[in-house]
């Protein structure tokens, strides 16, 4: 990897900044922090910019919902397998917005977590307002995650310029045991990636370490095979939502970068860029699809020095 989108405060953002300061920051980092610091960041930044190619700052983390696994996703209808329950907001909703609003009014870009399609639907609801409030603005508000998405909301991405910034590898583990939870209508626009390029959404992948493996060929592989960690469905979970190589890569580079609003400089292998790039031990367009997995980095390049070479022997 060359790059990083790092979620995780103000106090990884200070370490990356007397790290940078050392010259001893070996990747890109965008350094995110809590929504309920806006008002800090929007300060912060008033005073030190937005930072540079190695180091940026600019955005705020928010969350709406819980997770799958837990049953702490807000979905619309109750839970298959708990009938209890149809998951929850871990923020109060009239705060979250409230922040949203500030936030995008700051011009700071605001990335929410969300899960459940009752959450995602509220949140392109609140996206929607918000930038019908404040004006048009390259803003590009992100959903991280967007995991389960009722189908009125999978064209809403492209119409409202929402980034959906997901983790293909939790495909491949969420989908040993998800249909238990919401059933097979549902299941069918769960890590939608086919339904939201088709729709014309911009997909940011990523790996959610470290609740997932870092390691961004595993994601390669589970976004084109859909195949499950416990080799369960060979052909694919969800086959309908399948991508091509050509896709992930893609989403995993000029996608990130857009998302990071980095993509004047990296992303692309072109003249004029920043020389950030991998090297892989074969031609991941050409091989068998099943054999993915399989794929090594042979050497990372970050801004033309070598930053990393795989062993040999």
């Amino acid at each position: 990897m060359t790059q990083v989108h790092d979620m995780a405060g103000w106090e990884s953002l200070e370490t990356y900044r007397r790290a940078h300061s050392r010259g001893e920051l070996p990747l890109r980092v965008y350094s995110v922090v809590q929504i309920s610091g806006w008002e800090r960041l929007r300060d912060f930044v008033a005073v030190n910019g937005r930072g540079d190619d190695r180091l940026w700052w600019g955005g705020v983390k928010a969350f709406v919902d819980g997770s799958l696994g837990s049953t702490t996703a807000w979905f619309h209808a109750p839970y298959d397998d708990e009938p209890g329950t149809s998951g929850l907001m871990v923020t109060d909703s009239a705060q979250l917005r409230s922040w949203i609003e500030a936030a995008d009014e700051a011009e700071l870009q605001v990335l929410t977590h969300a899960i459940g399609d009752a959450a995602n639907d509220w949140l392109l609801g609140v996206y929607a307002d918000v930038a019908a409030a404040h004006g048009p603005r390259d803003r590009r508000f992100r959903i991280e995650h967007a995991q389960h998405l009722s189908p009125a909301a999978i064209p809403r991405f492209a119409e409202l310029g929402v980034i959906a910034a997901m983790q293909p590898y939790h495909a491949a583990d969420d989908g040993r045991w998800a249909e238990k939870r919401i059933g097979p209508e549902r299941i069918k626009t769960t890590y939608a990636f086919r339904s939201l390029l088709d729709a014309g959404a911009t997909l940011a992948f990523g790996s959610d370490w470290t609740v997932a493996p870092i390691d961004p060929i595993l994601g390669l592989d589970a976004a084109v095979t859909r195949r499950t960690i416990d080799g369960a469905n060979a052909d694919g979970w969800v086959p309908e939502q399948k991508t091509t190589v050509e896709e992930v890569l893609r989403a995993y580079t000029e996608g990130a970068a857009k998302a990071g609003f980095a993509e004047g400089r990296v992303g692309r292998i072109a003249v004029g860029m920043l020389a950030d790039l991998v090297v892989l031990d074969r031609d991941v367009t050409r091989v068998d699809a099943k054999t993915l997995g399989e794929t090594h980095v042979d050497m990372t390049v970050v801004d033309g020095r070598v930053a990393y070479e795989r062993p040999t022997g």
